[in-house]
């Protein structure tokens, strides 16, 4: 079994960056299988079996056969078991011990959660498919797609994306090709989609609507030129700068209310089971004594195994290189072509899962008092370097295992992104994940008086109240990205 093997290959040959280097075939089968969520796998084995005659299906026993060393160990392949220390002083609260499970637990296919409907990355996909691109140009669409977050934002940047293909795919591409796909997906639906900030995203949905009307022209001036004066409600500056009257404002702000801050929300809300189709990557149980076991879903993906037809061959062949034929020694170029294949493939899965289940064996060790008690404020603040830290895999590696990952828990479907924040300080020296800021938030913003909704400087004096000491503009900053409003556009009428 290649053991971390993306990372012991780049240490052993002293990887440094740079996009003149290519990566080998097995670590580029390595990172993309590892972006796979569980939804997808099932379809890329099935692809890689028809591609390739020496791979087929079998019994979970089989799926070693082809290596030619034993076991060194009496372990079972399947499992492995570690204890987790007693998270809290408090000898209330029980230790709880994780038990990892490398394969899928035998499941019926009604408890996995579903709900019917395409999800939100299923619909981009399916749109990318109506376009005529090239191969290069499908490769950046594929690689910008899988930046974009559920609510529908393109949360790396260009330049970033363009080091991402270099370094993953080994496609060297000019920052303006990347530009170019970006703008071709940001006319995909919901409209919308692809916008880099909110008021991106504003824009595109306004422009989409055709600026057809004097509302809506004055709702894209307001939007592209005077962004920060509409998001500190500077009315009356709006009013000077583009030349129109109350009445006019409202009709523009009107046009603005309608728009979706969250284009991506319509297909998907990652904390609602129900609202699109999510199968969870991860199944994590709780049992009678307070214990943990953790598992991959690898419900319908097939164990692999070499085709044993084509291997005898290849034994029957080497033993007899005298009697070779042209034809045979052509068969036996092929075989070997593909036992390669076959066998990269089979330990790219193999790494895929245990690089799974090590990074989520170290996100539930690290937010473990959450994963009891399914208190947001229980999660403590936790960034990519943290679990790489704990792993020793690479930051990217981290984040690869991150994205568009779910995990099924006792109290409800999560994406493994919910359980990454940043952290602040409060006055007492505490640090807090930036989570439970924005639950305070939430929280007061969700009990305000409609007729006179709270400001951003009233919002930090609360939080400043509570022991929390952020500036007005950070708080600016979180109410932004959890989609909602200034006081201004909160009041109710």
């Amino acid at each position: 079994m290649l053991k971390f093997y993306l990372e012991k290959v780049m240490i052993e040959q002293g990887l440094q960056y740079n996009q003149q280097q290519k990566m080998s075939p097995l670590q580029i089968q390595v990172v993309k299988l590892i972006e796979l969520p569980s939804s997808q796998l099932e379809q890329r084995i099935k692809e890689e079996m028809e591609d390739n005659p020496l791979l087929e299906s079998g019994e979970e026993q089989d799926i070693d056969d082809y290596n030619e060393e034993p076991q060194s160990d009496n372990t079972e392949p399947n499992e492995k078991d570690f204890s987790i220390d007693e998270y809290l002083q408090n000898e209330t609260i029980p230790t709880y011990k994780l038990q990892t499970n490398n394969y899928s637990k035998v499941m019926k296919s009604e408890e996995i959660p579903f709900s019917t409907g395409t999800s939100f990355r299923e619909h981009l996909i399916a749109q990318l498919g109506l376009r005529i691109l090239t191969e290069k140009q499908k490769i950046i669409a594929e690689q910008i797609l899988g930046n974009i977050d559920e609510d529908g934002y393109l949360r790396r940047n260009v330049e970033e994306i363009t080091d991402d293909l270099a370094f993953t795919q080994g496609l060297e591409v000019e920052t303006q090709e990347v530009d170019e796909i970006v703008t071709i997906i940001q006319d995909f639906d919901p409209p919308g989609v692809g916008a880099k900030n909110l008021q991106e995203c504003l824009l595109l949905q306004i422009q989409r609507k055709g600026l057809n009307t004097p509302d809506l022209n004055n709702a894209f001036n307001l939007l592209k030129d005077n962004f920060d004066l509409f998001a500190r409600k500077h009315y009356d500056r709006l009013k000077k700068k583009l030349a129109i009257n109350d009445k006019q404002l409202k009709l523009a702000i009107d046009e603005i209310l309608r728009l979706n801050p969250k284009p991506g929300s319509s297909y998907s809300n990652p904390l609602e089971k129900n609202n699109f189709h999510i199968i969870p990557d991860f199944i994590l149980e709780e049992d009678d004594n307070h214990r943990f076991n953790l598992m991959l879903n690898n419900l319908n993906v097939p164990y692999l195994r070499i085709n044993k037809t084509y291997s005898d061959m290849l034994t029957e062949y080497q033993t007899n290189k005298k009697k070779r034929t042209p034809a045979q020694k052509e068969a036996i170029t092929f075989v070997k072509l593909k036992l390669d294949s076959a066998r990269w493939f089979i330990d790219a899965i193999k790494q895929r899962q245990d690089t799974l289940m090590t990074v989520m064996s170290a996100i539930l060790e690290y937010q473990l008092e959450y994963f009891a008690e399914g208190d947001e404020t229980k999660l403590k603040p936790m960034i990519l370097k943290d679990i790489a830290d704990i792993t020793g895999f690479d930051i990217s590696t981290v984040s690869r295992v991150s994205s568009s990952k779910y995990i099924q828990t006792h109290f409800g479907i999560l994406p493994l992104k919910f359980f990454f924040s940043e952290k602040i300080q409060t006055e007492t020296g505490e640090e807090v994940s930036t989570r439970e800021i924005k639950k305070i938030l939430e929280n007061c913003i969700n009990n305000e008086n409609k007729q006179k909704p709270l400001t951003d400087e009233q919002l930090t004096e609360i939080l400043k109240e509570k022991s929390y000491n952020i500036a007005r503009r950070t708080i600016a900053k979180y109410r932004e990205r959890m989609g909602i409003p200034v006081a201004r556009l909160r009041k109710e009428l």
